[in-house]
């Protein structure tokens, strides 16, 4: 076994590393870019060296320099992590000419399921089923269009390099293909340098299942069950869980099967995952599923296959990587329980699920933040205070929860959501609490479309009650008071004349709302505004104690930068306190602008200096964390100024488009 490893990989799968890594006794070493220099997994590990600037490109996908911070430090294995360069060939090969060992499979076994055409190839030869399409190497726009017709719409188009729903498209008309391939070829090539795509057939209720496998040296090869990863939006995943659900014994048997002559089709070693598409239009069945691709490293979903085999595959990973068997075999394991992992992530979900950035002003999560299995387990590589930066992926956590059954688990899922505390960033927690209430997803009834049919629903607030206006008025004039030992702090707003009267005015959702707040002594409070209640209010260590009617709840407050943040009942309602002196909105909130919703790369221009536009009419695109975001005309009128030109560079909130009246 190694005496220490380096992990070329930052946030939550680092830290995650390095949990592992401390548990079995091995030094760590982390590498970090100039924006990670204070980051949570260079405080976790032993020794940490700077690779390079912020970008990616300049930093954790510079090879040479995470090899040679190896070397200086002594590691004798480098962990790959996922994302950045754990699917590279060239940089397993790089590292073992280096004398290093790669915490991964052969440089062979990664070629061979990098390209998704050649990788399908590959496991028609080996017997697995797949996806019917063209995966040819003919790039030609005609010949692409063509063989989507021949498939039959609709088609699916996939970049033939990388994964996370990058350089996806999904086209419903024969009219839309072009402008859909030309996008996804502009996405694969910022994402992966590789503009090259495959045309698929779609499958009309898709369920996306997919495999764990683990392989070592000595010929051994198994499967560690199945994952159910059909809750996706844009083509990436929200929320997995293992097993899936309404899995028969025989298709499982069978999926199992597959994932392993894939395995051992390509000599693999170490943690896989083999992805099938699956037909959800009804039950499961051993001839209703195909091979999509295979993902040579670890999961970012891995948690939930670990909590119900009771592994460690960061272990496995390791002691399969030095030389050591697979300490069981396939008729060893057994299923227990079942396990769900939600991704809160700093996103914007009424925009799109555009990424979010800023610094996270209040960030409390249950459970723990290491490695560990049962009841609730939380992955993160990020704490209070950190910014959320735009060069990486904008995970904030992994809430992983595990129960004996399904229907305890997402209950357990559903109260872990409901405590988690984060302010700073917009986030999709609430997005998330959503999908783990929703009647379909709780009676198994999943697909891959299912959070695009019932977006609405998911997206829905109730009606604000009462008492939460009334706490943020509260909270906007510091009461109630901390407790303390001055006997005076438990006189807040006492006149001898009588009660006192203060009066706040907040913003929520476009409103204005003009409160009375009046003490009534003993931490009671009378609210008057659109709508009066009364309530009493404590403090203790957890939060607030509130009472109002015949209620009583559990609630918090923040105030922080002009807002006031309530969260209750699983909820974060947002205020803003309006600055009286503060005037009108600039023209970048105007109806007439188009502004920048992020840091980004203008990546095409769709129109010019006096046309004529709709509302909805896609006007720019912009790219951002390695996706492709398209900005849209907020209103009918004409293109009056373009600021921007393809590939310039934009902050966040920069002014891109201006319009004028005129008809569309």
């Amino acid at each position: 076994m190694f005496t220490k490893i380096l992990i070329a990989n930052r946030g939550e799968i680092a830290c995650r590393i390095i949990a592992t890594a401390r548990r079995m006794g091995l030094r760590s070493v982390a590498v970090f870019s100039d924006a990670d220099a204070q980051a949570r997994h260079v405080a976790l590990a032993d020794e940490a060296v700077r690779i390079g600037p912020a970008p990616a490109a300049e930093s954790y996908l510079r090879g040479e320099a995470i090899i040679e911070a190896a070397l200086r430090t002594g590691a004798e294995a480098i962990h790959p992590g996922y994302g950045f360069l754990s699917e590279n060939a060239g940089f397993a090969e790089a590292v073992q000419a280096a004398g290093l060992v790669f915490i991964g499979p052969p440089a062979g076994a990664i070629r061979a399921m990098g390209l998704k055409d050649a990788a399908k190839a590959l496991m028609e030869q080996a017997g697995v089923p797949v996806v019917p399409g063209y995966h040819g190497a003919d790039q030609d726009p005609e010949r692409l269009a063509s063989e989507a017709e021949a498939i039959g719409w609709p088609v699916l188009i996939k970049a033939r390099a990388g994964g996370g729903g990058k350089g996806m498209r999904r086209v419903e008309r024969p009219e839309d293909f072009r402008e859909a391939l030309d996008s996804a070829r502009r996405e694969a090539q910022a994402a992966f340098g590789d503009p090259a795509c495959l045309v698929e057939k779609y499958v009309a209720r898709p369920r996306h299942i997919e495999i764990q496998v683990f392989a070592d040296a000595h010929g051994n090869a198994v499967h560690l069950f199945e994952r159910d990863c059909s809750l996706q939006r844009r083509h990436q995943k929200v929320i997995e869980e293992a097993p899936a659900p309404g899995m028969p014994e025989d298709v499982r048997a069978a999926m199992g099967r597959a994932a392993v002559e894939a395995a051992k089709a390509i000599g693999y070693r170490g943690a896989g995952t083999v992805e099938f598409i699956a037909d959800g239009s009804g039950p499961l069945r051993a001839d209703g599923f195909w091979f999509m691709e295979m993902n040579t490293r670890l999961q970012v979903e891995h948690p939930v296959s670990e909590a119900i085999t009771g592994l460690d595959f960061v272990e496995l990973q390791l002691r399969v990587a030095a030389g050591e068997p697979l300490p069981f075999r396939q008729q060893d394991l057994r299923i227990d329980g079942h396990a769900f992992e939600a991704r809160l992530y700093a996103e914007d979900v009424a925009k799109g699920f555009l990424p979010a950035t800023g610094t996270l002003t209040r960030l409390a999560l249950p459970g723990i933040t290491e490695f560990t299995r049962g009841g609730i387990r939380i992955d993160s590589g990020v704490r209070q205070g950190d910014a959320i930066a735009p060069w990486y992926d904008p995970m904030i956590a992994k809430i992983v929860t595990h129960a004996p059954s399904r229907a305890e688990a997402l209950n357990l899922l559903a109260s872990a959501l409901a405590g988690c505390r984060v302010a700073g960033v917009t986030t999709n927690l609430e997005f998330l609490s959503a999908l783990a209430r929703h009647p379909g997803f709780r009676a198994g009834e999943v697909d891959t479309g299912l959070i695009a049919r019932d977006l609405a629903l998911l997206t829905a607030r109730p009606e604000m009650p009462p008492h939460v206006p009334a706490l943020a008025a509260l909270a906007a004039l510091g009461l109630p008071k901390e407790p303390g030992a001055d006997p005076w702090d438990r006189l807040a707003g006492w006149r001898a004349w009588g009660p006192a009267e203060e009066f706040v005015t907040l913003e929520s959702g476009g409103d204005r709302l003009s409160l009375r707040v009046e003490h009534l002594g003993g931490g009671g409070f009378r609210v008057e505004g659109d709508r009066s209640c009364e309530l009493t209010v404590t403090r203790d260590g957890e939060g607030l104690q509130v009472a109002a009617e015949d209620r009583r709840f559990r609630a918090e407050t923040l105030v922080e930068a002009g807002k006031v943040l309530v969260w209750h009942d699983g909820l974060r309602h947002d205020f803003a306190l309006p600055d009286p002196l503060a005037g009108a909105a600039g023209e970048a909130a105007s109806g007439d602008s188009i502004v920048a919703p992020m840091p980004g790369l203008v990546s095409a221009v769709r129109t010019e200096v006096g046309a004529a536009v709709r509302r909805g009419d896609p006007l720019l695109v912009l790219e951002a964390m390695k996706m492709e975001h398209i900005l849209t005309a907020p209103r009918d009128g004409i293109v009056a100024e373009l600021l921007v030109a393809e590939r310039d560079q934009v902050a966040d909130g920069s002014l891109l488009l201006r319009l004028e009246a005129g008809d569309g």
